[in-house]
């Protein structure tokens, strides 16, 4: 009998072990896949991947310690963007769903997805270059429809680097003042800086900021 030919190479990064290891058995299975590289963290996948084994799809968790999911997939647009990036994440709220695409991640998955849809996204996100489940799909359409207005959540969502990197600050102890220094910014920037969020994210205390970025995942407790 010939031997089966591996047609998709998948590396995968979660730090829960027992998972990683169920999930890495479980697309072994799966007809021409192949799991080549099994990691704790995205620091740990960047380095595989600078080591030049460069897999077809990367099965990444956005909660990682040292370097997150969404963090490795920008790394992976930027460098390596012929990877087919599929996030593991229980948010999709809009903000979450569109920093991964903006970040370059090509499919979402649910950890409590049934095994075939696991093994048709890796297909599909092979053959058609994106893989969405119906749930995504219509949460997509609806963002996009009621982004025509001129106040809906597609634009409120849109955030750059700089507010994201302000965010995740002010959910720590520091004060504005900290915060500005660790910026580089002047505090009357920080300032507006913050003014420009309550209203773009709709909250008008600190605690609301901190309150979005723990519920989209900016943040992880």
């Amino acid at each position: 009998m010939e031997k089966e030919i591996i047609r998709i190479r998948v590396a995968l990064a979660d730090d829960h072990v027992l998972l990683r290891s169920a999930l890495a058995s479980l697309i072994d299975s799966f007809e021409g896949c192949k799991v080549i590289h099994q990691s704790n963290n995205g620091k740990e996948f960047i380095d595989f991947l600078r080591n030049g084994s460069i897999p077809d799809v990367a099965v990444l968790d956005l909660n990682m310690p040292e370097m997150d999911g969404y963090e490795s997939a920008r790394f992976v647009q930027k460098n390596f963007p012929g990877i087919n990036v599929l996030m593991l994440t229980m948010y999709d709220s809009e903000l979450s769903l569109i920093r991964l695409l903006q970040a370059g991640v090509k499919g979402f998955l649910k950890k409590d997805i049934h095994p075939s849809e696991l093994n048709f996204a890796i297909h599909s996100v092979m053959k058609a270059g994106y893989y969405y489940s119906n749930h995504t799909a219509d949460k997509l359409a609806n963002l996009f429809r009621s982004g025509r207005e001129k106040k809906g959540p597609l634009q409120n969502a849109m955030l750059n680097d700089h507010e994201l990197e302000f965010l995740k600050l002010a959910c720590s102890d520091l004060t504005y003042k900290e915060i500005a220094q660790k910026m580089f910014l002047n505090p009357r920037a920080v300032d507006n800086l913050r003014d420009q969020l309550f209203i773009k994210l709709d909250v008008k205390s600190r605690v609301g900021l901190a309150m979005v970025a723990i519920k989209n995942g900016v943040v992880i407790l």
